[in-house]
């Protein structure tokens, strides 16, 4: 089960990478009533069937996972999204790309914790493989946006500690400034 709503995002990004997506956009939006989140790709989409079959946890995608013959990650998230008064829709075509939006009640005793945000954006944006991966976080009125490209232009590789750090530092300061930003509102 995952503990956190950004436990969800990795798992719904890293979809998106392994899918071979060169771009992909994610949205995270807190408007008070819910929590919501798209994640949009170029990736290589799903056939009808796939697409027919991705709800049901005892299907995963031939040749995903060697070790394991289910994929829970999108039934998971769909119980826990409904459980909490969201929702989930996805849209996909071969070849394409895939769209998934999932959204959870803000107020719902079953909504999980937002989670490490900044730790969660630094894992993906660290991940090997050439992709470029736009964020935003909008909480209320205020939002930041962030980019692969320009951490590594900023931070240099994302792959040596000083990178890391960096990034990992900036990352923390926005998500500040949005929870400050927050309170004083």
């Amino acid at each position: 089960m995952h503990a956190t709503i950004c436990d969800f995002i990795a798992d719904t990004v890293q979809n998106s990478i392994e899918a071979g997506a060169s771009r992909i956009e994610v949205s995270l939006v807190e408007d008070g009533a819910e929590v919501q989140v798209s994640v949009k790709d170029n990736g290589k989409g799903m056939s009808p069937d796939v697409l027919s079959r991705v709800w049901d946890p005892f299907y995963t995608e031939s040749g995903k996972h060697s070790k394991r013959k289910v994929g829970l990650g999108l039934p998971l998230l769909r119980q826990t999204a409904e459980a909490s008064g969201g929702n989930v829709s996805l849209e996909s075509k071969s070849g394409s790309g895939t769209w998934l939006k999932y959204s959870f009640a803000a107020d719902n005793i079953d909504t999980p914790p937002l989670g490490d945000v900044a730790g969660t954006l630094l894992s993906l944006m660290n991940y090997p493989g050439s992709f470029e991966l736009e964020f935003l976080h909008r909480r209320m009125q205020r939002a930041y946006t962030v980019s692969r490209l320009e951490l590594e232009s900023a931070a240099g590789s994302l792959q040596d500690a000083v990178g890391i750090v960096l990034v990992r530092d900036y990352l923390r300061e926005q998500e500040k400034e949005l929870e400050n930003n927050e309170r004083t509102a």
